[in-house]
């Protein structure tokens, strides 16, 4: 597999965004239109990952990687938080309309986003497990958001979490107390130097199914460490199938 993986990561650049995905939209709880990229290869009954940005991006971060985990078996959808900006040349929608109907764009404001996204997958696409990922403030909101609802996602990964909110009016601690309530499988990754930013959350989850990966080299924040551009994608992507084939 790990040699799958790395022929993976090597070829299937080349494959274009638009053979890829088809673009959607639909709502948050407060009415906002969000915008989103579903990538569905398989029936319905196939596990499914919905996957969520980090800061000042877009969908867009995921236009390599929603592929691979098509070949691994995973259907997605890439979803435009509120609170983003863009990348790899795809702007977010949702940030745009959000800035129009003057609502708030802060991290904090995109929590309700990750919900109405479940809740919209739940009943249009996933009738398979489902699981939620997110990259740097996102990875923190899909760990709350797994202890906070714990009957509405089979597993998490989260890519560079932290306390990223106290500025935004929450506590030091307001990811790691609802961590505390996560019995799902859980993933845990980041560049080698951010481990003390997530450590404790790490520490406070109870279940039996956490797993964790640090590279040996520097790595890189966020999902884009598994971006085939970076030399050690490859070690990342091994951890994250690694973990994945608990759902397959």
């Amino acid at each position: 597999m790990k040699t799958f993986l790395l022929l993976l990561c090597l070829t299937f650049p080349a494959l274009t965004f638009s053979q890829q995905s088809k673009t959607i939209q639909f709502e948050s709880g407060d009415g906002l239109m969000l915008t989103a990229d579903v990538y569905m290869p398989h029936p319905k009954t196939a596990p499914f990952i919905v996957l969520f940005h980090q800061a000042r991006w877009s969908r867009g971060e995921y236009l390599e990687i929603a592929p691979k985990l098509n070949l691994m078996g995973f259907n997605c959808m890439a979803v435009d938080l509120r609170s983003g900006g863009q990348v790899n040349g795809v702007k977010n929608q949702s940030f745009i309309e959000a800035q129009k109907k003057m609502k708030p764009t802060e991290y904090v404001d995109a929590y309700p986003d990750i919900d109405a996204a479940v809740t919209y997958v739940k009943e249009y696409y996933a009738k398979g497990a489902l699981i939620i990922w997110g990259s740097s403030y996102s990875s923190a909101l899909v760990l709350k958001y797994t202890g906070d609802h714990p009957n509405k996602v089979a597993g998490v990964l989260s890519f560079s979490p932290g306390e990223y909110f106290h500025s935004q009016g929450k506590s030091n601690t307001w990811i790691t107390e609802s961590a505390a309530h996560i019995t799902q499988p859980v993933f845990i990754t980041s560049a080698k130097g951010e481990k003390s930013s997530w450590q404790g959350i790490f520490e406070a989850i109870p279940s039996k199914h956490k797993t964790s990966f640090l590279p040996t080299t520097a790595g890189n924040h966020g999902a884009r460490a598994l971006w085939s551009k970076f030399g050690d994608s490859v070690y990342y992507w091994n951890a994250v199938e690694q973990f994945l084939t608990q759902f397959n």
